[in-house]
């Protein structure tokens, strides 16, 4: 795992069933982060610029009007920018035996849009069911192991002062008004939230203990 360079995965949606929509994909890269956000009819604003002036991190956001252009884009970065390499996709409930939100929303949201998968030769580890098992986020008795609580237990940083939200049910209703700028930061703290559990997992937990699985489909298009 050591020769595997981390990337930290989370996405934004208007809600939890198959015709909803993706609103932001958010990826770590080298020295920095990788945004996509759509914008639908609203105007846009300069998301990206005011996303720069409230963080001191390297965030680069491309925005689109549709969710086809957004996911269209998201696949070519990927097979452009980590399927070539080295590179460990990591999430939180990403994607896990029992199910995960991340890869089977955009499984079907592709396969919506007739685009193809692109995780091709990436491999993938969850780290809700390793924190679970392997760290201790008991909190007045209640042990809860859900992205947030994960983090402000374990991490010592500040994810949380670039979220403006509480709740993560807030971004759907961010996104519908036009608050995209908003909705973008809750999923770059939830991207820094991801990467920060991921190298706390690293420091102390063995390779084994990652249950490392291949993204590639059986049929490769």
């Amino acid at each position: 795992m050591t020769q595997l360079t981390q990337r930290a995965f989370d996405i934004e949606t208007t809600g939890f069933n198959a015709s909803d929509a993706v609103t932001v994909v958010g990826v770590e890269r080298d020295l920095g982060y990788q945004l996509f956000a759509q914008t639908a009819s609203h105007p846009t604003g300069d998301i990206a610029t005011a996303v720069q002036d409230t963080t001191d991190e390297h965030v680069r956001v491309a925005t689109y009007r549709t969710e086809a252009k957004l996911l269209t884009a998201v696949a070519t970065y990927v097979r452009e920018q980590l399927s070539p390499v080295d590179v460990l996709l990591v999430a939180y409930n990403g994607e896990t035996w029992q199910g995960g939100f991340d890869l089977p929303f955009l499984r079907t949201r592709l396969a919506a849009h007739g685009i193809a998968w692109p995780f091709v030769d990436v491999p993938y580890a969850d780290l809700l069911p390793l924190i679970q098992r392997l760290f201790n986020t008991t909190v007045d008795g209640d042990a809860d192991a859900d992205l947030v609580t994960a983090y402000d237990v374990l991490c010592d940083g500040d994810a949380g002062a670039y979220d403006p939200f509480d709740e993560s049910s807030e971004a759907v209703t961010a996104f519908e008004t036009g608050h995209y700028t908003d909705v973008v930061m809750h999923n770059l703290a939830d991207i820094l939230r991801t990467e920060a559990l991921s190298t706390l997992a690293q420091r102390y937990c063995s390779k084994s203990d990652f249950d490392l699985k291949s993204l590639t489909p059986t049929i490769d298009e």
